[in-house]
């Protein structure tokens, strides 16, 4: 009986966790520190939970474009600097 019973609350949450990554999951606050109605810190939260393919349908890829994250947004910033260097090279020998 034990068993029956795990097996579904197991279902459910694997449901529940199905639904909130396709639908996506927002949760805000705000947290304000004040004293003598002066703000000392203002903290906003901002939490979007979703799967990749909701997050990208949304227009959210901020990870594609982080050079921690994605080996081709690093490639892209190599490239460009890459490409400012020699520039300046190219400039410097002119100028000789």
């Amino acid at each position: 009986m034990s068993e029956a019973i795990q097996s579904v609350r197991a279902s459910t949450l694997a449901d529940i966790l199905e639904r909130v990554l396709d639908k996506g999951v927002v949760i805000a606050g705000d947290i304000k520190i004040q004293i003598a109605d002066i703000d000392l810190l203002t903290i906003k939260l901002r939490l979007l939970v979703a799967s990749v393919d909701k997050a990208k349908e949304i227009g959210i890829n901020w990870w594609e474009e982080d050079a921690y994250l994605s080996t081709k947004a690093k490639y892209k910033e190599l490239k460009e600097e890459n490409e400012a260097l020699k520039a300046r090279v190219q400039n410097l020998e002119q100028n000789s």
